[in-house]
């Protein structure tokens, strides 16, 4: 086992978590290791509230005897042993520094006290206390969104002797007392003389008192393009500095770097490459600080050394302005983004081959609980490529899939996006400040075309009428919106309405050609839950439909079988510093 440690803001309160696990037989093993004498716990909560969550429990009391429980807590504050016990103590031990509890889980086990570990993004649970008697404090008890499946630990990952940096960076701008700022600016990308391919990149963020910068992205530019210079607003007046809309490499709020598979890279050097980017970054100066200057931007590292394919970014989801909105007061309210790739061929100029997808990133604002992207081929789902039922903004990463995806021409992809509002009384339109919503998903695939976006919105008219609104356009269908009385009737009402509405689909390509079709939104048949793992004293689910449907118990990971553990130290986190996420590479390939 390879240990890794980030710095952290108080040692004598660190919370490092290391873990493992086995996707096939689907176990996960994690180390806690805690600066205490006394328990320790881990487990899994969610998003609403500590009542439900599990928790591993385990400590070396003073006479020197282990004591180790799966439990979960009743309420805030009241731990409760679970009638069936699904974790595997592999190691607990106490020196004079530290407790370090080692277990196993299954992913899903038929415990219903037990959450299961998912591909989603996980709220891990840690906590501890300073003597023997478990018990909840506040003070002591941590929670940190963690993407757990990830399936390659980035050391397997190759780094080019040859490897140069080039940083794409905004120069001392000062942020404006504004809650939102879209600030642009041109930049060449490094001048070599032969092809080489970028195959990381990173964030190069400037520390401010608070979180300010909240994504930056990279749009390829055409070579035909006339560039304009200096900084300005990317969507303000002057329409030149929203030019160039083809993302090469994107990093939002709560991610960290990531690393190309080893046979792609974003190639630079070659005539038909990209010679110049367009550089976004989105502040968020909600406290509207004066005198806040900024030089944050990308750190890309690059090669001679070329990989097997040069890879692109495919930008899908819900057009996002003008027609986006999500009315207030919803428990629950879905959007729905439409692409169509019929028309990629014809737009790219050339055949299109199958595009690979190998990772992702997924995007909404605030108001996002859940999104995910559906494949459709010859009008029937053919999967569920990616998705999160648990998203959180703070937890924005480009993540691998654990085999590469195909989508061939001809298949349709739809993304939908999950939101509540419960906390607004105004309607929430699409848009780029955070107050406002996206529904967006880039996939990076290979090999590489010139189609940049594909992304739907309804017809906003037909959702008018069927509110009983009378509207002759678009512009009146929005405004007719605000004349709604939103009730849970309402909600349900207009959400229906544009999930039947047709779509218009736009594609744009890195030469900015524009083109409309149009379609229909299918239904997504749910990914249905695999069986639960045999446990003593566990119960079926109603919801699982074999109730003979158990596991047999697969062997656990042991010490000296188990692969490279992830680290993370938990506590040092969660009080402030950067997010640390493994970076992976996808090995399978896909159908």
């Amino acid at each position: 086992m390879e240990e890794r440690t980030l710095g952290f803001l108080d040692p004598s309160n660190a919370v490092f978590l290391r873990w493992d696990f086995d996707f096939e037989a689907e176990i996960i093993t994690f180390e806690l290791q805690v600066r205490t004498a006394g328990w320790v716990g881990l487990g899994v909560t969610d998003r609403y509230s500590r009542a439900g969550s599990d928790l591993v429990v385990g400590g070396v009391s003073p006479d020197g005897n282990v004591y180790f429980s799966d439990q979960h807590l009743v309420d805030e504050n009241t731990l409760e042993e679970d009638g069936s016990q699904d974790a595997e103590l592999q190691g607990l031990t106490e020196d004079a520094v530290y407790t370090t509890m080692r277990f196993s889980r299954p992913f899903r086990s038929c415990d219903p006290h037990d959450q299961d570990i998912t591909s989603d993004t996980v709220r891990v649970l840690a906590a501890y206390g300073l003597d023997d008697t478990p018990k909840m404090d506040r003070e002591r008890t941590f929670v940190k969104s963690i993407f757990l499946l990830q399936i390659v630990h980035p050391d397997d990952l190759d780094a080019p002797e040859d490897t140069i940096i080039h940083d794409l960076e905004i120069t001392d701008f000062l942020i404006p007392e504004d809650d939102t700022t879209y600030a642009c600016t041109f930049l060449p990308l490094p001048i070599v003389s032969k092809k080489h391919h970028i195959y990381k990149f990173e964030p190069k963020l400037v520390q401010h008192k608070e979180t300010i910068v909240h994504h930056i992205l990279v749009y390829a530019c055409g070579n035909a393009s006339a560039l304009p210079t200096g900084i300005s607003d990317c969507y303000g007046a002057d329409p030149a500095f929203s030019l160039c809309t083809q993302v090469i490499v994107g990093w939002a709020v709560g991610g960290t770097s990531y690393q190309f598979p080893d046979d792609v890279g974003i190639s630079i050097g070659t005539p038909l490459d990209p010679q110049w980017i367009r550089l976004e970054i989105h502040y968020s100066n909600f406290h509207n600080l004066p005198g806040l200057y900024d030089s944050s931007g990308i750190r890309v590292y690059y090669t001679a050394h070329l990989r097997k394919f040069d890879m692109g970014v495919l930008q899908l989801g819900v057009f996002t302005f003008p027609i986006h909105f999500i009315p207030p007061g919803a428990e629950s309210f879905m959007s729905y983004g439409l692409c169509k790739t019929e028309k990629f061929e014809e737009m790219n100029g050339a055949p299109v081959p199958d595009i690979q997808v190998f990772g992702y990133l997924l995007h909404t604002h605030l108001a996002g609980r859940a999104i995910q992207a559906v494949q459709y081929r010859n009008g029937t789902q053919l999967r569920v490529i990616c998705k999160d039922d648990a998203y959180d903004f703070n937890l924005q990463e480009t993540r691998d899939l654990p085999y590469r995806v195909v989508i061939k021409p001809g298949d349709e992809l739809l993304v939908e996006c999950r939101y509540q509002t419960l906390d607004r009384d105004s309607l929430t339109f699409g848009g780029p400040s955070t107050i406002n919503e996206m529904c967006l998903i880039f996939f990076f695939y290979y090999p590489r075309n010139n189609v940049s976006s594909c992304q739907g919105y309804p017809d906003i008219i037909y959702v008018a009428h069927e509110l009983g609104e009378e509207v002759s356009d678009s512009m009146e269908g929005m405004m007719a919106m605000s004349n709604v009385e939103w009730t849970p009737e309402s909600i349900k009402k207009v959400e229906k309405a544009c999930k039947e509405a047709q779509q218009t689909v736009i594609i744009k390509t890195i030469d900015e050609l524009v083109e409309n079709t149009t379609g229909w939104i299918q239904d997504i048949n749910p990914t249905p839950r695999g069986p639960c793992l045999e446990s003593s004293g566990g119960k079926v689910e109603p919801q699982d439909k074999t109730p003979a449907g158990f596991r047999a118990a697969p062997i656990v990971l042991s010490r000296a079988s188990s692969a490279t553990l992830r680290c993370l130290p938990l506590a040092a986190l969660l009080f402030g510093q950067g997010a640390l996420s493994w970076l992976l590479a996808t090995l399978q390939s896909g159908i």
